[in-house]
């Protein structure tokens, strides 16, 4: 049963990253509710998650282009770093440390799902800009969060980019895939050499991620983008909700 559980909080999951994002609001708790200590639940989730963003990559790689004057190459491989250090300071987080700041990522990520668009049309109105090495240096501190945690890391990583130049965000998607995924493959490499992932839980979610990603993908389409934006923001409050009384509320 537990397992079943956990297929359909990938299939749940999946379904959200196709359509909308906010996979990891659904598969952290669920894994967390398994019995897997957070800071193994957080990487199990990476890896049960990587292989649909992968995928994804791979059906939007005729697509991929630069961000303005930075590389795609330079952006892959600064993620790669980054998602490694992210990683590693996951690893050597102590769990009741990472119970105290994962709230707070929550919150990060719910803000950025609730107010990313108005903070990319508020940076495309004044025309805010910034240089090649300190948009490197920015999408290196993006990566790290992602290989540390990683919600809502798309958004924040097209916040990044649209201080950079003229930004089409719908262009733009393949190569924040492209960066994501990078970030996680250096993440779920460290995690399974770090033996972190639990293994039978993580398949689970993988196997319901796949499925649910692959219809969720042909539904989109059809389900109205409002409906979308309101179960995604509704999952990722409560989410937060629970895990701040986890980790703040009465013992």
């Amino acid at each position: 049963m537990e397992l079943l559980i956990l297929v359909a909080a990938g299939v749940i999951a999946g379904a959200m990253n196709a359509v909308a994002g906010g996979g990891t609001f659904v598969t952290l708790p669920a894994l967390i509710a398994a019995g897997v200590p957070p800071v193994l639940a957080n990487a199990s989730s990476t890896v049960a998650l990587f292989p649909a963003a992968l995928s994804s990559v791979w059906a939007y790689r005729k697509q991929l282009q630069p961000i303005g004057p930075v590389s795609l190459r330079a952006l892959v491989v600064v993620s790669v770093a980054g998602g490694l250090a992210g990683a590693l300071l996951l690893l050597f987080t102590p769990g009741a440390v990472f119970d105290k700041v994962l709230p707070w990522l929550l919150l990060l990520a719910a803000m950025m799902i609730l107010f990313g668009g108005k903070l990319r049309a508020w940076l495309a109105v004044r025309g805010h800009k910034i240089g090649p090495r300190t948009t490197l240096i920015g999408q290196f501190v993006v990566a790290i969060y992602g290989g540390y945690f990683g919600g809502a890391v798309g958004l924040i990583t097209m916040a990044l980019w649209a201080l950079l130049s003229e930004l089409d965000f719908q262009a733009a998607a393949p190569a924040r895939l492209a960066t994501v995924a990078a970030a996680n493959a250096a993440a779920v490499t460290c995690f399974i050499i770090a033996g972190a992932v639990w293994w039978p839980q993580a398949i689970a979610v993988l196997a319901g991620g796949v499925i649910g990603g692959y219809w969720g993908a042909k539904a989109g389409g059809r389900l109205p983008a409002g409906v979308v934006r309101i179960v995604v923001i509704a999952v990722t409050w409560v989410t937060t909700a629970v895990f701040f009384w986890r980790g703040y509320g009465p013992n």
